[in-house]
């Protein structure tokens, strides 16, 4: 399905937008275009690839132009751009609104009006029961995806979602902050220790776009099943592969922090699908007149539960090791520490 295709990555100088290409250079896509604002770091990513199957495109999704350019004679998307940090989209939350709703929405009409084949737009958890600014502008992101793909058909544009939880080793997580934290012998700052977030790797999240690239159907969106652990675990685990013995320092709760991450709201889980790895929502495709609904419901809400990090499967510390060795990430810094 790929082959002699043209693929185009927004937020592509990105930890995900490296990992697709890593996944997808050696194939037989024709093109890869890498849409992104940062001029530096897409010099840094040509300088090293060198190859002439990537094509860069400075722009920025908040301006409809650029990202028409770019689009035109592209096959298939992936929208990754966006304003992610919690703490600064709380300071400056029209920010997030502007890339995360506004950008995304150019993403998607730009897509419609080039005929493009398929449009897969990245998530979060933070958009299921938000309470932040850059989750509620994720979630708004989502009702607008969904809503313009309801008025395309399949046939001309297909639009898929995918949510998911914390990409372990991602740029801005806790992970890169446990590791510098721990070569300066500093304590490990922990906001909450029975806080709890889902872990997936990078490798994950680009499978997870390419399984709702295969599967999805218009409106879908798709859930990665993910293990959580605590957050007081994930630094201890750090500190144990490290061989440190840094302390530990709860410092409480930041900017718009949940306890705990949902995936899967109890409203969606009452029409999820469940799949082996991943759970399908599909999209409610109902129209304005209500009426009929009021007669006739569509199951009973209080026998389903959110799907979230507090009541997924749980690693301990001996699984959190094992997962943090897969990373790529941390074989470098135990390298550097060796």
């Amino acid at each position: 399905m790929f082959k002699d295709k043209t693929l185009l990555i927004t937020g592509g100088t990105g930890s995900f937008g490296n990992a697709v290409l890593d996944r997808f250079l050696d194939s037989d896509l024709k093109e890869i275009r890498i849409f992104s604002r940062d001029e530096k770091k897409q010099d840094d990513m040509r300088n090293l690839y060198k190859n002439d199957k990537i094509k860069f495109y400075i722009g920025d999704v908040r301006t409809y132009e650029s990202v028409e350019r770019a689009m035109r004679g592209v096959d298939y998307v992936f929208h990754a751009a966006a304003l992610k940090q919690v703490p600064s989209c709380e300071f400056f939350p029209l920010e997030a609104a502007k890339t995360n709703v506004i950008g995304s929405s150019n993403v998607v009409e730009a897509a419609i009006a080039n005929k493009v084949k398929k449009v897969i737009c990245l998530s979060t958890d933070k958009a299921a029961y938000p309470i932040n600014a850059m989750g509620m502008s994720k979630a708004l992101m989502e009702k607008t995806v969904i809503a313009a793909s309801r008025n395309i058909s399949p046939e001309d544009t297909t639009i898929c979602l995918t949510r998911y939880g914390n990409v372990m080793a991602s740029r801005g997580s806790v992970i890169p902050l446990f590791a510098k934290q721990i070569k300066e012998g500093k304590a490990l700052t922990v906001t909450d220790p029975n806080m709890t977030r889902f872990l997936m790797s990078l490798e994950e999240a680009v499978e997870l776009v390419i399984y709702a690239f295969k599967n999805g159907n218009q409106g879908d969106l798709f859930v990665h099943k993910a293990p959580a652990s605590t957050i007081e675990d994930l630094a201890k685990a750090m500190t144990e592969l490290f061989e440190a013995k840094n302390e530990v320092k709860i410092i409480g709760t930041r900017h718009g922090e949940k306890l705990y991450e949902t995936l899967c709201t109890r409203e969606e889980m009452l029409k999820a699908e469940d799949l082996p790895g991943y759970y399908r929502i599909p999209a409610d495709n109902r129209d304005l007149n209500y009426g009929i609904y009021f007669d006739k419901g569509e199951g009973s809400i209080s026998s389903f539960e959110d799907y979230n990090s507090h009541n997924t499967k749980r690693l301990n510390i001996e699984e959190i090791k094992e997962a943090l060795l897969s990373l790529d990430f941390i074989k470098n810094e135990l390298k550097v520490e060796a």
